[in-house]
């Protein structure tokens, strides 16, 4: 995995020249653990269990062509010119009449369109967090949500997570805790629904709870839903936004179920701040990409987005269940896992007094035998030397065909 430090100590001479210029921040990046491992997964022979792509095999590529080409003929003048640093409003309108399904109504003037979520997650911490601020997050959570926090010098605490997601009384818990510090929470990171890295989902009865004990703490929510829409029996589960949507600041992403490459997503906020968020917005990309929302706008407004969206939860739902067979099948005693109920991962505990206690040993000799994961202690801080994932490890099921995936889990367990 690369480091951050020994990407300065290595440094030739030319460059240490203009690193001595960097800011403190910069030695605090985190390099993306599921981005280091992408070379490792492109070796012949290699089944990786790391990435977190969806598979684009289902999209009707004949059919996006063609609108393709038609729009940039027909809009060509319009598409591929500067736009509004809030978005396309044909699209925001499709915003909000989407989240409809999840039991929020927000209007237009409070939808922000973003060049994916994980820009909208980097313009939230921009906008709340100084250095030194105090991040309550899910304990794993989303690696690339630590390298945002740790880019803007936060202090990041996790709560950590059951089957049935954050507990509320966990949580208030927590932020008294830091209080007791002398110390305030800025937001609380969560994704409800089929959690990075876990798979596990917050429950029905958890959400309104969690939503009022924010609220009473004065302690502002930021919900992140890229998989909200891969459910494997269809239903749609209520947004954290539709119990308060004065407190919490949603976002949204069409990566999961579309293209990643397109890059667009939403955030959903009071308006005033929504404006701020634009703000900050511009001073980056100036404007969200016209062209990509045109195409998600075709995508949806077509008819495509329904039936391609219960195409690939169903793929995603028979991988699944090809994983947690395997797991039965190979798996060392001891070993346990989540059962998701949609999105695109599953998470493993290494028993006690197995083979490895730390996950991350064992990532050498899975490769030398042939597949690849993302190891637990990228998904946690470490906190007085100690990192909690270090006997855990995720397995990303979305873009492997069944067959492969009972290979490689069977792979990982002879090396477990």
């Amino acid at each position: 995995m690369v480091k951050i430090q020994e990407l300065l100590a290595e440094a030739n001479p030319a460059e240490a020249r203009i690193m001595k210029h960097f800011a403190d921040r910069a030695s605090g990046f985190r390099p993306s653990a599921v981005r280091d491992v992408f070379e490792v997964a492109m070796r012949p022979g290699i089944i990786s269990l790391a990435g977190g792509n969806p598979d684009l095999n289902l999209l009707p590529l004949d059919k996006l062509g063609e609108m393709a080409a038609k729009i940039i003929e027909e809009e060509g003048l319009e598409v591929l010119q500067y736009g509004s640093g809030a978005g396309l409003d044909e699209l925001i309108e499709l915003v909000c009449k989407f989240m409809e399904s999840e039991g929020s109504s927000p209007a237009p003037e409070q939808v922000q369109m973003t060049a994916g979520s994980q820009m909208g997650l980097d313009l939230a911490t921009k906008l709340f967090i100084n250095p030194g601020d105090v991040i309550l997050a899910e304990g794993p959570t989303y690696t690339g949500a630590l390298g945002t926090f740790e880019g803007y010098e936060a202090d990041v605490r996790q709560v950590e997570i059951d089957e049935d997601g954050l507990d509320p009384v966990a949580v208030r818990e927590a932020v008294e805790a830091i209080r007791a510090e002398g110390k305030e929470v800025k937001f609380l990171y969560t994704i409800p629904n089929f959690q990075n890295p876990t798979g596990v989902t917050l429950s029905d009865e958890r959400r309104e709870e969690l939503c009022k004990v924010c609220r009473d703490l004065d302690v502002l929510i930021v919900e992140d839903n890229p998989y909200g829409q891969l459910s494997f029996d269809g239903k749609r589960y209520p947004s954290l936004h539709s119990f308060d949507p004065e407190n919490v600041l949603y976002l949204g992403s069409f990566s999961k179920v579309s293209s990643p490459g397109v890059r667009v997503g939403w955030m959903v906020a009071p308006e005033r701040i929504r404006k701020f968020l634009q703000i900050a917005g511009e001073a980056v990309t100036i404007c969200p990409s016209v062209l990509s929302q045109r195409l998600v706008l075709g995508f949806m407004g077509e008819g495509m987005w329904e039936p391609h969206t219960r195409k690939t939860a169903a793929l995603y739902q028979e991988r699944c269940d090809a994983v947690i067979a395997a797991c039965e099948k190979y798996m060392p005693e001891g070993t346990t896992w989540t059962t998701p109920s949609g999105g695109f991962f599953a998470w493993l505990t290494l028993p006690e007094g197995g083979k490895y206690a730390d996950a991350a040993e064992a990532l050498a000799p899975a490769i030398e035998n042939g597949v690849v994961f993302v190891p637990g202690s990228a998904f946690f801080e470490t906190v007085d030397g100690v990192n909690p994932g270090a006997n855990q490890l995720r397995i990303a099921f979305s873009s492997v065909e069944p067959s492969v995936l009972e290979e490689g889990v069977k792979r990982l367990a002879e090396v477990l």
